[in-house]
Formats: C-alpha cells, structure tokens, sequence
C-alpha cells in the first residue's frame, strides 16, 4: 500500500497505541469519583495535560479536551458568538476554511449573524488592509486556519493578532490549528482560541482540544456532568487524553530531521511532477506537507478509484468536504475548472521516494488511460 492521506488521518503511532491499551486496563476507575482508582485516574490526566501544556506553551486550565478539530471549532465559533453577543454579530473568515468552521458559520447566520470574507493575495494569505477594513466595532469573532486543510496555505498568526487586536481589541481570534501540529511549531500566544485534533499525528482518532485563554469565556455546547473543564461536559476519556499526550511528545521529538524528510519527499515529488500533465495548486507560501494537483479533464473522483485499484490512496479536496469542487482551489487559483478536478496529496515523515515514484508512475499510466478512453 502506498498511503498520501496523510492530511486527512495518519497511522496511530505503535507506542501511542499500546498507551491507550495499557491505560485502558489498569485505570478503570472513572476520574470523577472519589474512591481510590477514580484518583488514581484523574493524576494520570492531570499529569497528560500538564504534558501537553509544556509541549503547546499553554497552561493546563486553558486545555479543554473535545472529540476532535470538528467539536472543537464549533465550541469555539458557537461558544464566543453565544457568550459575548452583546459585543456585536459580525464575525470575519476567509475562503480557505474547514467545513467545521463553514457549517457553524452558516448555521449562525440564521440567527442574525452576518459573516464577512477577508481578500487573500495571490499566494493565499490573508489581505492585511483588507482585514483592517473588514473588523468594526461590532466584530466578536476573526476565525482563520493557520494552514488549509487542501492546499496547505499557511497564515501567519502573529500579523493576524497584531491587526485584529490593533483595530478592536475585544475581537476574539480563533484559528484552526489543526494542520499545523505536529508539522510546524506555533506560538499560541497569538490566537484567543485554538483547534487541534490527535489523529492528524499519529494519535488516536475521537480525541481532541480546544486551547483557549484564561481570559476568554465561552458558553458550552455541552453542559450537565463533571469533567476537567466547566466548559465541556462529560466524563473524561483518561485512556484517549493519556494517549494525547504521548503522541504529541513522540511527534515533535527529533522533530528538525522530521520536517528535513517531508520537503526533502515534497521537492521530489515536484519534480518528478514537472513530467506529468496537471496542474500545481501548492505554492512556496503553503506547507510542505500537503501538494495540491488538478487535473486536465479528468475527474477527480474517477482518478481517484484509479489509483486505489493499484492500491494508491491520495484525496479529492478533503475527507470531511461537501459539494463538487474545491472552494479552497477556488479561492487560490479562480478557476473553476482546476477546483473540480483538484486532488491532495499529503506527505509525511514515513513518506518514501519509492512510494513517490510509485505514485506518479501510477498517476501517468492513469492519466493516460483515461485520456484515451475520452
């Protein structure tokens, strides 16, 4: 098998795995209770969380644990908007965001809200003056990815802070980091809020975090049931955060040669493509992690089965989008050709040059039977 989805879910880690297991049998007690095992349950959590904490450069009180990236941007959208709505309905994105942040987003508009969509430039990051622009008095929440979860466009959280903040100091910033952990580091002392799932690094899928600042409040979307914050409810999954913490340990160890592996494969497969007959979406602004492709007049969808039938498993746009092009392409390339044929290949540090030529030798062979067909 030749797996390039890395983006979209990665391969639980060995040693995380037999954590989640281990922690599973000997710490049954449920964390909450008060007997001797319930105690013994909530050090161990306690003591992930301060792991993790170190790790994100937060401190533990402002790690609330979700499901995923998915539970954790609609907390944080719903959450600011419900809780500060006397501040304003405006709320700022850009064209570039997770259907998890689209959808919340939507959803609020049918209760008045009124989003605005920031300019990108030519490389897809975001249009500063325009943001200055966009942000009024009445703005409660500016929500943007630090990296798209497609093309893999990276923004910088550190300008995007300094303009919302300078404009309206009491706009919450919130940005889906998901794409980012474990592939770049981030100083979170940028954002308000932050999004982040544990199956995009080599964790357990149906864990997850929301980062947010001491200073912000946030109304739940789950209440009713102790837990490790009041702003989520439910009893906590000590096997799923213990194992939280070693995969987000494992993941940034030896990390420098870690990211040298992903663009020494990524500079290979952009050459290697140069051969090829599609388009590249990617550009220097984005990570390295993800390449973007179009295709000329081939569906997406039908080269992806191609592949698969060899085994080959890359991505059309990304796992959890809807509709039948790539509004992020879109958004990047103003082509609505190129964003209906867009497909995403995602690399990582177990990523093989083999597996590359593999690939594109099994991308051409497909290209040109389907051409033919045509």
């Amino acid at each position: 098998m030749v797996y390039l989805d890395y983006s979209a879910t990665t391969p639980v880690n060995d040693e995380v795995l037999d954590t989640y297991v281990k922690v599973t049998k000997q710490f049954v007690g449920n964390p909450n209770s008060l007997h001797k095992i319930g105690v013994e349950a909530k050090k161990l959590i306690d003591a992930s969380t301060e792991q993790i904490a170190n790790i994100l450069g937060v401190k533990p009180s402002e790690i609330i644990y979700t499901s995923g990236a998915s539970e954790s941007n609609n907390t944080a959208i719903k959450g600011v908007c419900f809780k500060y709505a006397n501040r304003g309905k405006h709320i700022i994105t850009t064209e570039l965001e997770h259907s998890s942040i689209v959808a919340p987003l939507n959803y609020l508009t049918t209760l008045g809200y009124e989003v605005d969509f920031v300019s990108l430039d030519e490389n897809g990051k975001v249009d500063l003056d325009d943001l200055i622009r966009l942000i009024r008095d009445d703005t409660v929440l500016v929500t943007i990815s630090s990296v798209n979860s497609e093309v893999g466009v990276k923004q910088n959280l550190k300008e995007l802070r300094d303009v919302i903040k300078s404009k309206n100091s009491k706009t919450i910033f919130h940005s889906d980091i998901t794409q980012s952990i474990g592939k770049e580091k981030l100083d979170l002392s940028y954002v308000d809020l932050a999004s982040i799932s544990c199956q995009k690094f080599y964790g357990m899928k149906g864990i997850g975090a929301l980062i947010k600042k001491d200073n912000i409040i946030i109304e739940p979307l789950i209440h009713g049931g102790k837990s490790t914050t009041i702003f989520r409810s439910g009893t906590p999954a000590t096997p799923l955060i213990a194992s939280f913490a070693k995969a987000l340990r494992l993941v940034y160890e030896d990390f420098d040669n870690k990211c040298k592996k992903v663009k020494e494969v990524h500079d290979y497969l952009i050459d290697k493509l140069k051969d090829v007959d599609v388009y590249i979406n990617s550009n220097d602004n984005c990570l390295p992690n993800m390449v973007n492709i179009s295709l000329k007049n081939i569906k997406s969808e039908v080269m992806l089965h191609a592949l698969e039938e060899k085994d080959i498993y890359i991505s059309t746009q990304t796992a959890c989008s809807v509709g039948d092009y790539s509004k992020a392409v879109y958004a990047l390339t103003h082509d609505k050709e190129k964003s209906s044929s867009s497909m995403r290949v995602s690399l990582s540090f177990l990523t093989t040059k083999e597996e590359i030529d593999i690939f594109v030798d099994a991308l051409k062979e497909a290209i040109d039977k389907l051409s033919f067909r045509r």
